[in-house]
């Protein structure tokens, strides 16, 4: 069954597959929809396919072409970001000037329409010398990572029916421009609070002023931050480590004096250093400032992922630029500031590389859009990848 690229696209895109990130669910939260629409497709490929529970209601989905005895993973998330502020109807596609336009179109549902055109292709030709595929479409990749966390057990834990083996090299998508990404940061998330005493805001003095405590926080963290612009190690490809306070909530209402405070915090790190080090690091350092008499409260991260280094996938990054080269012209390797599941599977000796159509700039905004001739080039490019990865 052959698989029309951007028909493939319109169709992802027009199933709501929007992470909660942490909300109460709703009818257009999680992946289950366009899990089953994925089953439904592989199977009618003629491929083995299996569903890997990883947490209520959000399972990855797995799926293998058979060939020889080496094995190449393509990975690709999925999740989508919310769709509050968009200016587009998020889930109802729409091609303009050579672009379609929608929630998911570049992250990453573009790269994963590739694919699957690219593995339709392959079943149906079934060409002698062609790897095992496995296909790995996993969840919760925008929060959290826990989809390629469970998928990578299905190789270093008990053997697995679905996957043979080990993979000898994996590909994961996401928005590149068809550049070839070899090294991105880590990065891990947490929850950060402060406690007070509310009382009535016509005698503040009564209580405890949890958001003026938080304050203080924000104002170490945030001096924090500068200073590790100034003194962290770099990275030639990714550049250095970085901190951000990205919410902030707190007070039940504006004459009540709050009695809690709760702020995100995002590190992100260089290939070398450890999530878990960067967290500490800032948790000492804000303790420092802001004294004992501050009770300030982290909780465990709810997002963490290693970051990769170039290190071991030198050759699988030529061979993908070598290919990309023969169908959309001179490309490069680089890295990049963001995390990606591709980090996950290096870190059990997968060399492992990122790769797909569309622009990160396009990624997340309020007018998501994909350019079709990147969609078609990647596709194209997915098959010769797979042909030459014996």
């Amino acid at each position: 069954m052959p698989l029309e690229p951007v028909e493939t696209l319109a169709q992802l895109v027009a199933i709501p597959s929007v992470n909660p990130m942490g909300r109460p669910d709703g009818p257009q939260f999680g992946e289950a929809r366009l899990t089953e629409y994925l089953e439904e497709t592989l199977l009618e490929l003629g491929l083995v396919v299996q569903r890997q529970p990883v947490s209520p209601g959000r399972e990855n989905l797995v799926a293998r072409l058979d060939g020889g005895a080496r094995v190449i993973l393509l990975d690709a998330h999925q999740d989508t970001v919310p769709v509050e502020g968009m200016t587009i109807e998020p889930f109802h596609p729409t091609i303009r000037d050579g672009r379609l336009y929608g929630r998911g179109a570049c992250d990453t549902k573009g790269g994963m329409a590739a694919m699957l055109a690219a593995v339709a292709r392959l079943a149906r030709e079934r060409p002698p010398g062609m790897p095992t595929v496995v296909l790995g479409f996993t969840v919760n990749e925008e929060y959290g990572f826990t989809g390629a966390t469970a998928l990578r057990r299905l190789w270093t834990d008990a053997p697995s029916a679905i996957v043979p083996r080990k993979p000898d090299v994996a590909v994961v998508a996401e928005p590149t421009d068809l550049d070839v990404v070899v090294a991105h940061k880590g990065v891990v998330r947490w929850k950060c609070h402060t406690a007070g005493r509310a009382c009535h805001s016509a005698r503040p003095e009564d209580g405890e002023n949890a958001i003026y405590r938080m304050a203080r926080v924000v104002e170490a963290a945030g001096r924090y931050a500068c200073e590790l612009r100034d003194r962290s190690a770099t990275h030639p490809l990714c550049g250095g480590a970085t901190v951000s306070v990205g919410t902030i909530r707190g007070g039940a209402s504006v004459n009540t004096v709050p009695d809690a405070c709760t702020i995100e915090i995002d590190s992100r790190m260089p290939p070398g250093e450890r999530p878990e080090q960067a967290r500490d690091a800032l948790i000492d350092y804000v303790a420092g400032i802001v004294g004992p008499d501050v009770a300030v409260r982290h909780d465990p991260p709810y997002m963490l992922g290693p970051a990769m280094s170039d290190d071991g996938n030198g050759p699988l990054a030529e061979l993908v630029l070598g290919v990309t080269g023969e169908v959309a012209g001179e490309h490069r390797q680089r890295g990049v500031p963001y995390a990606t599941n591709a980090a996950l599977y290096a870190a059990t000796g997968v060399p492992s590389v990122v790769f797909g159509p569309g622009c990160i700039e396009q990624a997340h905004t309020a007018d998501e859009w994909i350019s079709l001739d990147q969609v078609h080039q990647a596709a194209e490019i997915f098959y010769r990848l797979i042909l030459n990865a014996t």
